[in-house]
């Protein structure tokens, strides 16, 4: 058996949402049309490696981009809720300055400390979970590849763990398109490198590339 477990994360695909709502862990949104060849852009990135693990948040749009992966290399989808995006006090509003929640003042405490951050899940708490998930993922796949669906802040800060960096961040500045996926890459336990792509790079807008 090989040595070389790689485990990767892959963030769904683009949601329908007309609105520009922050649909967080808020249940009922989906994927487009283009996030759903997103997903069979990912079924295809993925055919053909050793994957023998495939393990999904629990929330519908990632789900639905874990199901062409699963049925193109014959796997059940596992849901582990540890993948789950991470807790946001915005969700359900428009966050803008004209129509949206940084209108009303009683918004403004949960944005004073962008470290934590004081909107949501610590990111720390976010790390902590993901990296005993991908533990799981590791230890299933031992020696081949595992595959885990999830979100984009809990694989940024993630990968700001393994590279050393620290939590806080633009989040305007993450290396994380929909469709993408950050590949973690280990030599028995311990982690060796960390990889990015983007199969599906012809439908990411130049705008959601550069997140």
């Amino acid at each position: 058996m090989s040595d070389t477990t790689i485990v990767h994360l892959l963030r769904h695909g683009e949601v329908e949402n007309p609105a520009g709502i922050i649909y967080g862990r808020l249940p009922g949104y989906h994927l487009s049309a283009t996030g759903r060849s997103m997903a069979s852009a990912a079924a295809d990135f993925f055919a053909g490696r050793p994957v023998v693990a495939l393990f999904s948040s629990p929330l519908e749009r990632a789900q639905e981009t874990a199901r062409p992966v699963a049925e193109r290399l014959g796997l059940d989808v596992v849901t582990d809720d540890r993948l789950i995006e991470s807790w946001n006090h915005f969700e359900g509003l428009k966050f803008a300055v004209g129509d949206g929640a940084l209108r009303q003042p009683a918004h403004w405490p949960h944005l004073v400390n962008p470290f934590r951050p004081s909107w949501g899940e610590p990111y720390r708490d976010v790390a902590a979970r993901m990296l005993a998930a991908m533990e799981t993922a590791r230890e299933a796949a031992a020696g081949r590849e595992a595959v885990c669906v999830t979100h984009q802040l809990p694989i940024w800060v993630t990968r700001r763990v393994a590279e050393g960096r620290r939590l806080w961040h633009n989040p305007a500045m993450r290396e994380c398109a929909l469709g993408s996926v950050t590949s973690f890459t280990y030599s028995g336990d311990r982690l060796a490198s960390v990889a990015y792509a983007v199969p599906a790079r012809r439908q990411v807008t130049q705008d959601d590339a550069a997140q």
